[in-house]
């Protein structure tokens, strides 16, 4: 009787069903930390099934046999079994085990993807031909790329407030319009021009310029003059908001890209800012996650990164403007100070009372003079992806 046969489909519906993080093993089983929140023993008796799947697998069908003994902390396993009256301890009828060495990899490798990606604004959607425009541009000239869409192209797309990857919620290609943002992962053509995603996420999100006009750092939130509208806006920030300052030299030189001053380097990036590598270096490595890490795009591991190759260079040779500010010094709002110029990547609140920032870049106020749009030429194709960005792969056959 093979694995994916073993009882799988005939196991009562009525039994205690939980996935979560292993926190610590016994010879007998382990201790769950589940995803509500729980702290559960699991003994695993003889009889019982327990096998291990690769992450991303819906089904049975290639699981493998495994002792208990192979349960490691950190992997990822979904039970069920009898819970009993204290609701403290489980006792499984199967478990199905995703090790933490397997979960890593694969994020290893869809951050890659996604890296090696797209990224842009949505100029137009065909739900007819199942394809998406998408326009990037940044320090070089605007390109078109034909997103393509298959039936087995996951699409997901970030809730209102939300600034996390792990939040976006499965949607249709019809809620995706003109204006969106959207990053996508899969394979490239040749020539550059089309894509066909293996996964989409999308949001409409807003590209903030402006100048801070009030700081209230108990709210944490800051009160930004629209430079395009005149008008005053509430930003929130939390925890995964990124907060960024741009290091004087490089706006400068930025500031002279979009005044058409550059040197001839690709992009039309002054020299001195070729690459991600070349142009951020103060600020250190690139951190592992991010904000909507972005992300990636959260609690699911990996970083989900933005697209560019080694060291932030796109495959034209324009810098990826989230690589540069990767690897910019962070800030908080007591740095900031009123008439302080500002860049902001935004979600659209549920209520009307403000924006919630995903990125906030200051020290941008020769990039604003030299180029008020500036905020969505750099942003366009950059925002991050939320703390996981990559896509899960945990849930497997549950």
């Amino acid at each position: 009787m093979s694995v994916a046969t073993a009882g799988w489909s005939q196991t009562p519906s009525s039994l205690y069903k939980a996935a979560g993080t292993v926190a610590s093993t016994e010879p007998t089983g382990f201790t769950l930390q589940t995803d509500a929140g729980v702290r559960l023993a699991v003994v695993i008796p003889n009889n019982a099934l327990l096998v291990r799947v690769a992450p991303g697998e819906k089904t049975l069908k290639d699981a493998t046999k495994i002792g208990v003994a192979e349960i490691a902390v950190g992997d990822r396993v979904l039970v069920q079994g009898q819970l009993s009256s204290d609701q403290k301890t489980v006792v499984a009828v199967r478990a199905i085990d995703m090790s933490q060495a397997a979960i890593a990899q694969k994020h290893a490798a869809e951050t890659a993807q996604w890296q090696r990606g797209v990224g842009g604004l949505v100029s137009a959607v065909d739900p007819v031909a199942n394809t998406i425009t998408v326009s990037t541009s940044g320090f070089g000239a605007a390109k078109k790329t034909t997103v393509h869409v298959s039936k087995d192209t996951i699409l997901r797309r970030y809730a209102p407030d939300s600034v996390k990857y792990e939040e976006a919620k499965p949607a249709p290609l019809s809620q995706i319009q003109p204006g969106d943002q959207l990053k996508a992962r899969g394979t490239r053509s040749a020539d550059g021009n089309d894509f066909d995603a293996q996964e989409i996420v999308s949001g409409s999100f807003l590209n903030i310029a402006g100048t801070v006009s009030s700081i209230d750092t108990t709210q944490n939130t800051l009160t930004v003059t629209d430079l395009k509208t005149k008008k005053p806006l509430l930003v929130k920030l939390t925890a995964d908001s990124q907060q960024r300052k741009l290091d004087p030299q490089l706006a400068q030189r930025i500031a002279m890209a979009f005044k058409g001053g550059g040197n001839g380097a690709p992009g039309g990036m002054p020299g001195g800012a070729r690459t991600g590598a070349a142009a951020g270096t103060s600020g250190g490595p690139a951190p592992q996650g991010g904000a909507p890490t972005g992300g990636a795009p959260g609690g699911q591991g990996g970083s989900g990164g933005p697209p560019g190759g080694p060291g932030g260079a796109r495959a034209g040779g324009a810098p990826d403007f989230q690589r540069l500010l990767n690897r910019m010094p962070t800030s908080t709002l007591a740095d900031l100070k009123k008439g302080d110029a500002v860049m902001i990547v935004a979600s659209q609140g549920a209520d009307a009372g403000g924006v919630t920032a995903i990125t906030l870049l200051s020290g941008v106020e020769p990039i604003l003079t030299a180029s008020p749009s500036a905020s969505q030429a750099l942003f366009s194709g950059s925002w991050n992806l939320g703390a996981s960005g990559g896509g899960g792969g945990e849930e497997g056959a549950q």
